[in-house]
């Protein structure tokens, strides 16, 4: 059984499914950037599970299945009813073509991705989603990657439309069936998700790298309409890709690259004024996350059990409220911002 630990649950907007303030990501369990063996990835899963971690994110895009495939077997060592379970469509798996690309995933399945918001494609990769992940139903299924940043600005509108005519309309039938729960979008821009959240109904996003201690670009558009709409918010990439989380250091990585000048100078002083207040960098960015009321959990992805450990100790962490009059006095963050009580 997953046990109960120091970590709150809130609700999530309209399902009223609970879920845990920290969830558990599983990109890494796909192999990204580092090619992990069953049991490292199993045990991380697992481990979670047993901190009361109840949020297991995950996706077809993630090692070509592969992610999935690990999930289902963590999921079989604990009653369903105790997790809630998110995966993604826009992508189904060709068994028989090799992988043209892996986009940062090192291992995974020897299985090309094909990219495809269809109606017909969409029940295809939900249906494969079943298979790996070993269940009859996903609480939380999710449009994945409809924004600029996967597909460039000539081809958004076509994919945008795409989704809005297939996908979701599949997504809304297995709403209606009771097949999931809540259905939304996870991508990497605010912007799509205001699109999407004025196209259609849909009881969750999940935004990466957005909104964090470093930038607040969802702030002043995205997050109000969320909470007028009733959508939950999950927050993915909340440390922009690491330099949150390793500090300003050569090679510290932002939106996946290495970081820009300005981009480090900012961490630097961000990293200074958490410093004096005798709080880690990473504890910090996880906490400011967390603050703002339209978001219902923060999913970290680990490589292994040390490190959902290490997420967990961080959130059970005390942080003074005035660090975060001394960022905003700093101009570091949004003075609107709302920051953790």
């Amino acid at each position: 059984m997953i046990s109960q630990s120091a970590l709150p649950r809130r609700t999530l907007g309209r399902t009223g499914l609970e879920v845990s303030i920290l969830g558990f990501g599983t990109a890494p369990l796909g192999d990204l950037f580092l090619e992990l063996d069953d049991h490292t990835a199993i045990a991380a899963a697992s481990r979670a599970f047993e901190l009361g971690i109840n949020l297991l994110d995950t996706s077809p895009h993630y090692g070509n299945g592969l992610s999935e495939h690990r999930c289902g077997t963590a999921l079989r060592r604990v009653p369903r009813k105790d997790v809630v379970l998110c995966t993604k469509t826009g992508r189904w798996m060709d068994p028989f073509h090799q992988p043209e690309t892996r986009s940062g995933f090192i291992g995974g399945q020897p299985h090309r991705a094909v990219v495809d918001y269809s109606y017909d494609g969409t029940m295809r990769s939900v249906e494969q989603s079943l298979l790996r992940l070993g269940t009859d139903r996903i609480d939380l299924l999710l449009i994945h990657d409809v924004d600029v940043w996967t597909h460039g600005k000539d081809a958004i509108e076509d994919r945008f439309r795409e989704a809005m005519s297939g996908a979701y309309v599949a997504l809304d039938k297995l709403r209606s069936e009771g097949v999931v729960a809540g259905i939304g979008i996870g991508v990497n821009e605010a912007e799509m998700c205001v699109r999407f959240a004025q196209a259609g109904s849909f009881e969750v996003m999940l935004l990466a790298g957005r909104y964090s201690l470093l930038e607040q670009p969802a702030l002043e558009e995205f997050m109000p309409l969320a909470l007028k709409q009733g959508i939950a918010v999950l927050l993915g990439g909340v440390f922009n890709s690491g330099i949150l989380a390793t500090g300003a250091i050569k090679g510290a990585k932002y939106n996946y690259q290495d970081a820009p000048p300005q981009i480090l100078s900012k961490v630097a002083e961000i990293q200074r004024i958490c410093a004096a207040h005798d709080v880690a960098l990473p504890t910090a960015a996880l906490h400011f996350a967390l603050g703002h009321p339209a978001v219902a959990s923060v999913v970290l992805g680990a490589h292994n059990a040390q490190e959902v450990e290490r997420n967990v100790a961080a959130l059970t962490t005390t942080v003074p409220g005035a660090l975060w009059s001394d960022l905003k006095a700093a101009s570091l963050l949004e003075s609107e911002a709302p920051v953790p009580r």
